[in-house]
């Protein structure tokens, strides 16, 4: 095998794993939560949550401290903390344990990912580089696809597999990771903004429990205020630090061009629906229609399947026609799914009429809507940057599929044994997917043109890149150079 598919295949494996977790966690959840003596919903969706959050803050830190420290070293301890992690999860005595593990968790997912990319871009040339970002964004197409009947065989066994999976693959990446993978680093990189990425969590953090607890509390109580002041208090001091500091979380100058920041914001609203999507699927299958977890996560299946089918289309449409229109036909698709399970579903099981059809319309709009995010993003960016507009979006996928999580367990309550207490639930996908169209329809079709001719920014002394590397992957192309790339 050629070098440049086994450096593939090993940082492909932090790809798949990370990604297959979400997947695959949510399915494990009504095992969980009989396992740990009917722990309410709240207390189960920090499982999640804590993950998705935690990940989203340190995802472009750990992308500085790997220019900085060295992009082999970051990976291999992402996935190593990432396995031991996995193994205290499967090992958890309590709820609380099993989130502190998430938590270290998604620190070692954060330092793979970026990584990941980092790592194997340099090993393709440049008239390569679309393969190896193809190969690395179908690795997550296929571990959703995987997720939800993997995640109901482990289950089968014990919900305890649905971690434990992670740590023979894990070691195994390690193992050839370490002999295979060559050493990378940035000289001159600067130094991660690690309070901005504490003061993130915290800022996002609070605004979870604020949004999970509010109804038991009471929505005007002084907890819920205080935490609420919290998050407005801490979110703007961000956005002030990260306009000073050297390396920001985010550059507030990257989110002022129109393509980059609407795509952002469109990952947020979109996947704060595709979260509270994914876990109410399960909680309704197996809290309604009471299927065994394995049936649920193969009744599931088709879903990410339909969506893997229609993403390399979705690539196509947007080469030919501009990322507008598959962004608002998948947004408005996946609403219509959603509408679908409002007006069809009951009490009784029926799966094939009126579950499966639901299913498969919403599995159309996220395989058009997820690359056209990415594309409308990475369009904004010179190839080279890819990896920085990556971790970018990513952060943005993260933090609303938490404030998904929140909004769904803080709409469900306890209700969860009739059809007509889910209509609420997906009626959060459909008003965030119409959020997500109206943000793609702004867009507009000069979007095409920078994906079409990309602009190569070329890095100034300081902060150019090693000799035979790639640009880091914690640096930023700048306002001008973006400016012109969609003028």
């Amino acid at each position: 095998m050629q070098r440049k598919w086994r450096v593939s295949l090993i940082v492909c494996v932090g790809v798949f794993m990370s990604s297959l977790d979400l997947f695959i966690v949510n399915i494990a959840f009504p095992a969980i939560g009989r396992h740990f003596g009917g722990a309410s919903l709240g207390s189960l969706s920090w499982i999640l949550s804590g993950y998705a959050i935690v990940f989203a803050a340190l995802l472009v830190p750990a992308g500085r401290w790997a220019d900085a420290f060295g992009r082999k070293r970051a990976f291999l301890l992402g996935l190593g903390v990432f396995v031991a992690a996995s193994a205290a999860c499967a090992a958890a005595p309590s709820v609380g344990f099993l989130v502190a593990a998430r938590v270290v968790q998604a620190a070692g997912g954060a330092l793979m990912l970026p990584t990941s990319l980092g790592l194997m871009l340099p090993e393709f040339g440049p008239h390569e580089r679309h393969v190896a970002i193809g190969v690395w964004a179908a690795t997550g197409g296929i571990a959703a696809a995987a997720g939800p009947p993997l995640g109901g065989l482990l289950v089968q066994a014990d919900w305890r597999w649905v971690f434990l999976v992670n740590v023979p693959i894990g070691l195994a990446g390690m193992a050839f990771g370490i002999r295979t993978l060559a050493e990378r680093r940035e000289l001159g990189a600067g130094r991660p903004d690690v309070l901005g990425a504490l003061a993130l969590i915290a800022g996002i953090g609070t605004l979870v429990v604020a949004i999970v607890k509010g109804q038991e509390w009471g929505w005007a109580s002084p907890e819920v205020l205080g935490l609420l002041a919290v998050t407005l208090v801490l979110l703007p001091a961000i956005w002030l630090r990260s306009a000073h500091h050297p390396s920001p979380i985010v550059e507030p100058s990257m989110l002022r061009v129109r393509s980059f920041g609407l795509a952002v914001g469109g990952s947020l609203i979109f996947f704060a629906g595709f979260g509270a999507m994914l876990l109410t699927g399960v909680l309704f299958l197996t809290g309604v229609w009471h299927e065994d977890v394995l049936s649920a996560g193969l009744m599931l299946f088709p879903g990410p399947a339909m969506a893997a089918t229609f993403s390399v289309p979705s690539a196509r449409i947007a080469s030919r026609v501009g990322f507008r229109i598959p962004g608002v036909v998948g947004s408005l698709l996946f609403a219509a799914g959603s509408l679908w399970y409002i007006t069809q579903t009951g009490d009784r099981p029926a799966y094939a009429s009126e579950y499966l059809p639901g299913l498969m319309i919403g599995g159309m709009g996220v395989g058009l809507v997820i690359p056209t995010l990415t594309g409308a993003g990475a369009s904004s960016l010179s190839p080279e940057r890819f990896a920085t507009g990556a971790a970018v979006l990513t952060m943005g996928r993260q933090i609303g599929a938490a404030l998904g999580v929140a909004i769904l367990v803080a709409v469900l309550g306890t209700a969860t044994q009739t059809a007509a207490d889910f209509q609420s639930a997906w009626l959060i996908t459909v008003v965030a997917a119409l959020a997500t169209a109206a943000a793609m329809a702004a867009l507009g079709p000069q979007v095409l043109r920078a994906a079409a001719s990309p602009v190569t920014v070329v890095p100034s002394a300081p902060d150019a890149p090693v000799a035979g590397e790639v640009a880091p992957i914690s640096q930023l192309a700048s306002t001008s150079a973006m400016d012109r790339a969609i003028a």
